[in-house]
């Protein structure tokens, strides 16, 4: 199975991290975020990738490449960020032609679900997830399980759930007809080409999308976002081991590399390959690679890569290569 995967945004909300990171190769619970989504998408049978870059797009280019040799990618180039729906238009040539389905998740999207399932499934499909306030998401109206009406950040929500961000197409000739319309006609809300307007005009055409509930959805958007759902897939999948003089506090990923002594680690600490903490206590933190921490106490911090922080407690929030000496 085919899938696109979007990445072409400039994740302004995570900054400093991101002006020398993508977003989606920023940790969370001890691997880049973008390869929590190509694991689980692979195990459930894609085989070839479609992935729409844009902002730094050769480090994602370079690290599919090198992580993932046997998955056959490709890589489009969206200049210009103009909507969900346009960088799936970008990636048209790669819809497939030939009866065979296809599969679309977002690159930001860490997710628990039944793809299995999904994919064995007669119709098309939409991910779907319950939250308390859907406003600033695209909503699904649903009648008998299948989806009746998608609205892009609806200001009073029928209901409350959300589209999580992965779509199922055993019609993907329907989706590119229907995004061409977009495009051709200048078709856009909130200034932007939106991907739910397609899929609307799909269900308009008599396309089924059934929906399917997710068990799990991981927002990676903002920094305190990016330590809950650390924290959340931390309690899923702990990895640790033996630290000289050192006490952990699981869960926490502890990378092998990892350089540690004379420290307390954990819970919720993702440290990174290569990094040197010595004296530090650790904890609800995410530590990138190639760090330094000596002489102090982290807690709901995110440090980059190259990050050295010498010092005292204090509340951090650095970008890769960042020096930070406290008093």
């Amino acid at each position: 199975m085919h899938a696109i995967i979007p990445v072409a945004g400039f994740g302004t909300r995570l900054r400093p991290h991101t002006y020398s990171l993508p977003k989606v190769l920023l940790n969370v619970a001890g691997k880049p975020i973008l390869a929590h989504i190509l694991d689980q998408i692979i195990s459930d049978g894609v085989t070839s990738v479609t992935l729409v870059v844009g902002y730094l797009g050769e480090a994602i280019e370079t690290f599919v490449r090198e992580r993932y040799p046997s998955l056959k990618s490709q890589f489009v180039r969206q200049e210009e960020q103009l909507g969900l729906g346009h960088a799936i238009w970008m990636a048209r040539e790669s819809i497939p032609s030939d009866g065979s389905p296809l599969f679309i998740v977002l690159g930001d999207t860490i997710f628990d679900a039944d793809l299995k399932s999904v994919f064995s499934g007669t119709t098309s499909a939409i991910g779907t997830y319950y939250v308390d306030d859907p406003r600033r998401f695209g909503v699904v109206e649903s009648e008998g399980g299948f989806a009746t009406k998608l609205v892009e950040k609806p200001e009073h929500p029928k209901t409350n759930w959300m589209i999580a961000g992965l779509y199922y197409f055993k019609n993907p000739p329907l989706l590119r007809s229907c995004l061409d319309e977009l495009i051709s006609s200048d078709r856009r809300t909130k200034n932007e080409f939106q991907l739910t307007d397609a899929l609307q005009l799909m269900i308009d055409r008599g396309e089924k999308f059934a929906t399917f509930a997710l068990s799990g959805w991981y927002d990676c958007g903002k920094p305190e976002t990016l330590l809950s759902t650390n924290r959340a897939l931390l309690d899923k999948h702990s990895q640790s081991r033996a630290l000289r003089n050192t006490v952990v506090h699981e869960p926490v990923f502890i990378a092998e590399t990892a350089d540690i002594e004379d420290a307390v680690i954990g819970p919720y600490a993702t440290i990174g390959d290569a990094t040197r903490v010595r004296n530090a206590v650790i904890r609800d933190s995410i530590i990138g690679n190639d760090a330094k921490v000596e002489n102090g106490l982290l807690e709901q911090s995110i440090l980059g890569n190259n990050t050295v922080v010498i010092g005292r407690f204090k509340h951090i929030n650095a970008g890769d290569s960042s020096e930070v000496d406290l008093p």
